[in-house]
């Protein structure tokens, strides 16, 4: 067997109202104050008012800051970062902007240093402060990754790679998604969809069957809830199989990564503001018909197992995943969104310099090949 590592979240705790139990688990790693790390709309939606309960019941002190935002600067990450000094605990509560920000107030309070040392792969350094993340969307499986990814100036994206920002534990409640509306649970999902296939078929030397495993199950539970978690909201199975399946493609990619669909979603959501999960679903298609003429067989062997019953073929996957985005309502096309031609070009270029997703692709992409990617989405 060709070596490979798996690193995840050491510990996992996933069940419907276990936001109550969160006083008691943070008590057991801090005796000092817990910052919570989250945005304004859950502040909105009374979650984060729970959390301060249950935290304050346990004796703990509680700050918030309640300022991220999507796709979040560096002046974001630093403000939290400068509220955690001082705090035990950093709790994420929210999307994957939350929590990618978390786990980066806990590395800087930790220790002492610059965002600027600790971007790229295995540049951080510790310590840390401890670090809970809550996800509230079914989507970036951030709460098991290493990673975390920063707006830079006013549009690149930048990333954290590093085992460190791992957190200490997941806490899963799916009944903290009931309140997420549809086009978000749409677009998280085929953002989770997303990071189970590119981990599968990934060109990395860390592929590994772990990753190609949970990745594989992933697909199986989100392929099979995600049109009935929009429909239903408060389908209970359903929020549990879109949670669940997001945290296993979470920890697919984060030892598998991620590859061209990324790098070309990026550079929407940093020009346009276009949602992240979203910017993935409109390149998706087309980043795969690309992959296929050269690779066929990694998503041929993903089709039945994200769509039981259709064709064993690449094709069969990617219109299943056409079929079922239309049938979420999401946008199918670039213009959908306010991209036009003219932009194209920025959008190429932009995506050339995610050199650290594009050389996991199965198929090498030049800068014509990602502008003719980006003219099919059109």
């Amino acid at each position: 067997m060709t070596p490979f590592v798996f690193n995840t979240t050491p510990s996992i705790r996933m069940g419907a109202g276990e936001i109550k139990n969160l006083g008691n688990i943070a008590s057991a790693m801090c005796t000092s104050g817990a910052l919570i790390v989250t945005d304004a709309g859950m502040v909105r939606t009374g979650i984060v008012d729970r959390a301060e309960a249950v935290l304050k019941r346990a004796g703990l002190s509680v700050k918030t800051y309640a300022d991220v935002v999507a796709d979040p600067p560096e002046t974001v990450v630093q403000a939290a970062a400068d509220m955690a000094k001082g705090c035990g605990l950093v709790i994420g509560l929210g999307g994957g902007s939350s929590l990618d920000v978390a786990k980066l107030a806990a590395l800087l309070a930790g220790n002492g240093r610059t965002l600027a040392n600790a971007y790229g792969v295995n540049n951080a350094t510790g310590p840390r402060l401890p670090l809970i993340l809550i996800p509230t969307t079914a989507g970036t499986g951030s709460e098991v990754t290493p990673i975390a990814i920063v707006t830079t100036g006013t549009a690149e994206k930048m990333g954290v790679v590093s085992p460190l920002i791992i957190p200490d534990i997941a806490l899963l409640d799916p009944e903290l998604t009931y309140e997420l509306p549809a086009h978000v649970t749409a677009a998280t999902g085929i953002d989770a969809m997303v990071h189970a296939i590119e981990a599968y078929a990934s060109a990395s030397p860390n592929n590994n069957p772990v990753s190609c495993a949970l990745a594989v199950e992933a697909l199986r539970l989100i392929g099979g809830a995600l049109e009935r978690a929009v429909t239903l909201p408060h389908d209970i199975a359903a929020r549990a199989d879109m949670l669940l399946g997001s945290l296993l493609a979470g920890q697919a990619f984060a030892n598998s990564p991620v590859a061209a669909v990324h790098a070309l979603a990026y550079p929407i959501g940093g020009h346009f503001k276009v949602p992240h999960g979203l910017s993935n679903a409109l390149v998706l298609p087309h980043v795969l018909r690309f992959n296929a003429e050269t690779h066929p067989d990694d998503y041929a062997a993903l089709a039945p197992h994200a769509f039981a019953g259709g064709p064993a073929t690449a094709a069969g996957l990617i219109d299943g995943l056409v079929t079922l985005s239309k049938a979420c309502g999401l946008p199918q096309t670039l213009r959908d969104v306010g991209i036009s031609r003219d932009d194209l070009p920025r959008l190429a270029t932009d995506a050339m310099n995610q050199t650290r997703l594009l050389v996991n692709n199965p198929r090498a992409v030049t800068y014509d090949d990602a502008l003719a990617i980006y003219e099919a989405a059109l």
